[in-house]
């Protein structure tokens, strides 16, 4: 073709900018009879691929190069390996960024998801070394301390933006579904370890903001809305483990970008693992329980959600049986049976306390809202009730409840709190500490102004 006759683009460099991201196999053979077989397997899945011969010492061989959707990969080595060649022998599974002809076209035929080997590949790939995974979940844990000091939502989320919990989670979940012992015992040990060191680097510098006089002393530290909103697990707290680890799964088996979900997977630990370490700086049982408790059934939940997510996508461990397995099968894949037997445990564990939790929290919204219907107190406005734990004794655990309403300037109602305790004590059948906010409101302004008037009631337990 002379220049003149040349297009703007090259065809060729039209179809590639239209390309996907492939996988280049590269497959040794050891004999003619294996290249026939490989041949026969490319070519009834019409995959185009080029032969290269190599001298051995002991005779010739050959090389089969070919490229596949990431989704193809372990749908085609199945077949190589069930048509009597070993794989395993000598393969290389290398990224390229395109292929020509596109691949497009023929990742639609496979199920949407990475192969098994690419999977582990890429959970191990995505643990930094030791000092870098420690040093940087100090550091998130520091940053995420100082945000829930100061309330500062925004700081709280930079803190979950340079967590590294996202790799040993996802370890640990990839490791659980293909019975990967290794993998299972490194996300397991790197994320108990990880939350041990986030929550003692919280209380030191907690420790050090509380004594050196960096926050006032007087500071009610489970007021804090960033603190009380992550000492009193409840359904909505739990709902974003499970999604975060859900999220991190998927992404992670299907070749989707994941660096969004460590953030999301990071929401769901840090924060709670700051507001331990408060508890603790701050000798407070109650907000380091509750915290204590969220941490658990967030960290139980993304590994879980992440497991099953995995094996709903069809990742199994080798050789794993179709149908309900046998004892031999679960004895032979003991790493995958221990670590959900775990997880099953601490999940229904913290999930007890977070189940009573929630329907504490269902019964005070319903008393607060019956005492608020009374026409005497038509002109009030709820803003807000927040239920949290405000005490530890040792058969139970005592609840603080803190009700904000917007009232009529100059208006008081004095016998609220009285009332509001007396029903919230009723209705949960336990002993409750009872704060109301009120802030005014005025005719015509926008103008807000908190009183936090001395109305704090305690109900005792009921019997």
């Amino acid at each position: 073709m002379d220049g003149t006759d040349a297009p703007a683009v090259s065809p060729r460099l039209d179809r590639l900018a239209g390309g996907t991201a492939v996988r280049l196999i590269q497959l040794r053979v050891a004999d003619d009879e294996e290249l026939e077989a490989v041949q026969t397997v490319l070519d009834d899945r019409s995959i185009r691929y080029v032969l290269t011969d190599e001298q051995r010492g002991d005779g010739a061989a050959s090389l089969v190069q070919f490229p596949l959707p990431p989704e193809a990969v372990d749908e085609v080595f199945d077949d190589i390996e069930d048509a009597g060649v070993d794989a395993d022998h000598y393969a290389v599974v290398a990224r390229a960024e395109t292929a020509w002809p596109d691949q497009s076209d023929a990742a639609e035929r496979y199920e949407d998801r990475i192969s098994h080997d690419e999977l582990r590949g890429r959970a191990v790939g995505m643990n930094p070394g030791v000092v870098t995974y420690y040093g940087m979940t100090v550091l998130s844990a520091v940053v995420a301390t100082a945000g829930l000091l100061l309330d500062s939502p925004a700081i709280v989320v930079g803190s979950m933006v340079i967590a590294p919990q996202v790799g040993s989670a996802l370890t640990a979940s990839v490791g659980t579904a293909l019975s990967d012992r290794e993998l299972v015992v490194e996300g397991f040990r790197d994320q108990a370890l990880g939350l041990t060191v986030a929550v003692l680097g919280a209380t030191a510098f907690g420790l050090l903001v509380r004594y050196a006089g960096f926050v006032p002393e007087a500071l009610r530290v489970a007021t804090v809305q960033q603190i009380s909103q992550r000492i009193s697990p409840g359904f909505l707290s739990m709902a974003v483990g499970v999604c975060a680890g859900a999220a991190g799964a998927v992404g992670l088996a299907t070749a989707l970008p994941v660096s969004l979900v460590g953030v999301m997977i990071a929401a769901a630990l840090i924060p709670a693992a700051a507001a331990v370490g408060v508890g603790i700086a701050w000798e407070l049982p109650a907000v380091a329980l509750g915290a204590g408790i969220l941490l658990l059934v967030n960290a139980a939940a993304i590994n879980l959600t992440g497991f099953l997510v995995l094996w709903g996508l069809g990742f199994r461990p080798p050789e794993w049986p179709e149908g309900w397995p046998t004892v031999g099968t679960l004895r032979d894949h003991a790493p995958t049976v221990a670590a959900v037997a775990l997880l099953l445990v601490a999940f229904a564990g913290a999930s007890t306390v977070t189940a009573r939790q929630m329907q504490v929290e269902t019964a005070v919204n319903d008393a607060v809202a019956d005492v608020l219907d009374d026409g005497a107190y038509e002109s009030l406005r709820l803003l807000s009730v927040r239920t949290r734990f405000g005490g530890v004794s040792v058969y139970r655990l005592d609840r603080a409840v803190t009700v904000e309403v917007s009232r009529p300037a100059d208006e008081a109602y004095p016998g609220l709190v009285e009332q509001l305790g007396r029903a919230i004590s009723d209705a949960i059948d336990e002993r409750v500490a009872v704060d109301v906010t009120f802030v005014e409101r005025k005719s015509g302004t926008s103008e807000r102004r908190a009183v936090r008037a001395p109305s704090r009631a305690t109900a005792p337990r009921m019997t």
